[in-house]
């Protein structure tokens, strides 16, 4: 039977309920008293710290460079690209006054930032040697939701929004894809978390794209989670603002354009795919305390020589020197997520060993108190943590990935959790019924496989795609 923590409601029982368990325990936010609104707390801060230095890195290494727009937009700016207003105008947020005076035209806070990209665009690219332009701005954005949930939905959000522009067609759809590779081994190599890559339908995509392409990820109750997505715009936000550049050929010619961004939800999806009835569960490359230490007694020396060492291969770790009990501090390391605990015990040490905990399996390993070979057994460890992690999210979604050729088919899956795999007419009229009838929403036609050559699952009429739905956060 697996352990729990009497703080925490199991996950078999209530998973809303575990997952605000699990977020308070951890310590990671704090309500606020803005409502719709989190405070994140230290800890929980850590991890996007972490998530923003990983892929910063990324982004530069592909010749990116941070920017910083204004936080606010005029009305009439935003009111330019007509699709893009239509699909953000019930989420937006607007100023008003500036102090006691009312403002001659009222501004919104952001809700994404492509049109003030395009304004400061369209006074900078002139020429086919200004292009490719490829920004990448950190900031908060605010979304009027209705109903808000800790990392998953929340009215100010913490995220990065890249936004290029391009001198032809072939590089934008590169970048485009380029971006959500990005994204995508992100999720694998570093959250731990398998993910299902491809485009959004018509009736799914962004706001003023032409195309949206998105990461998928399910959770462990196998419901879905949009965790990035990247945009092609095409030249349709360049013709709204009027941007054009000199070409190699002097001719007048519109920039191509993108955008791509993730968010803080990213560690609602962390929380949801990996931990459990103890607490916090964090893949070793992301976490801000990769060992928590446990001194018992009269252990100061070895804990010293140790913590240097550790120090020296740039593992992070945390020494709880509290006079709580070892009990209190173990349960304490399990739901803070550190994915593993040295126990140091005098005891022990008068037979010469230690106790490393893994987090994801909660095996002890007892090994001779070496310092090398207790530093070289923690690198082993966090590399197979961070693997099996991986391997038991992915065996897990797998079991809930589902294939259906026919409506009945459909029909016997549609009650369970999971992804369902389907071939579909091209025609919103099905994705419409899926949703009002199911309640289950279209995720994405798969990125290298959307060709189908069976009849729509749905109407029966001939395939021209194939089409993942799922329940969503």
């Amino acid at each position: 039977m697996e352990k729990n923590n009497k703080n925490i409601t199991s996950r078999g029982v209530d998973f809303s309920a575990w997952y605000n368990d699990v977020i308070r325990e951890a310590d990671l936010i704090d309500y606020s008293s803005v409502k719709g609104s989190m405070i994140i707390r230290p800890y929980g801060y850590a991890i996007w710290e972490n998530i923003v230095a990983v892929l910063d890195k990324k982004f530069k290494e592909t010749g990116h460079v941070n920017v910083q727009m204004p936080m606010f937009i005029p009305e009439s700016l935003f009111n330019i690209e007509k699709e893009h207003v239509e699909g953000f105008a019930p989420e937006v947020a607007w100023v008003t006054h500036g102090g006691d005076e009312k403002l001659e035209e009222r501004m919104l806070v952001r809700p994404t930032s492509e049109v003030l990209f395009c304004d400061h665009y369209k006074k900078i690219i002139k020429s086919y040697r200004d292009l490719p332009l490829l920004y990448n701005q950190w900031c908060t954005i605010v979304r009027w939701e209705k109903t808000t949930r800790p990392f998953l939905r929340s009215r100010e959000i913490l995220w990065q929004e890249g936004h290029t522009m391009h001198a032809t067609e072939k590089e934008a759809r590169f970048e485009t894809l380029q971006m959500l590779d990005v994204y995508t081994k992100f999720q694998k190599h570093y959250l731990a978390i398998p993910v299902i890559t491809g485009r959004k339908t018509e009736k799914e995509k962004f706001a003023g794209a032409e195309e949206t392409y998105t990461v998928e990820a399910m959770m462990y109750d196998g419901i879905a989670l949009q965790n990035g997505t990247t945009h092609y715009f095409g030249t349709g936000f360049a013709e709204a603002f009027d941007i054009k550049f000199l070409d190699k050929d002097h001719v007048l010619k519109r920039p191509y354009q993108t955008s791509w961004g993730v968010s803080t939800r990213m560690i609602g999806g962390l929380i949801m795919v990996h931990s459990d009835d103890l607490g916090l569960v964090l893949p070793p490359k992301i976490a801000p305390i990769k060992v928590g230490i446990v001194p018992i007694g009269d252990v100061n020396n070895i804990v010293g020589n140790i913590e240097n060492k550790l120090k020296e291969k740039d593992i992070s770790f945390y020494t709880d020197n509290t006079d709580k009990s070892p009990g209190f501090k173990f349960a304490e390391a399990e739901v803070k997520g550190y994915p593993l605990r040295l126990e140091i015990g005098a005891r022990d040490l008068k037979e010469n060993k230690v106790t490393i905990v893994r987090r994801d399996t909660l095996e002890k390993i007892v090994i001779i108190n070496d310092i090398d070979k207790i530093v070289s057994k923690i690198q082993d460890l966090l590399i197979l943590v961070q693997e099996n992690l991986y391997n038991q999210a992915e065996i897990r979604r797998n079991t809930m990935m589902y294939k259906a050729n026919t409506i009945a088919e459909f029909k016997e899956y549609v009650n369970r959790s999971g992804f369902i795999l389907t071939s579909w007419c091209g025609n919103q009229e099905c994705e419409i019924h899926v949703k009002e009838k199911y309640g289950l929403k279209s995720r994405c036609m798969p990125l290298n496989d959307e060709a189908s050559d069976k009849p729509c699952t749905i109407c029966g009429k001939p395939g021209k795609h194939k089409l993942y739905y799922g329940k969503q956060y």
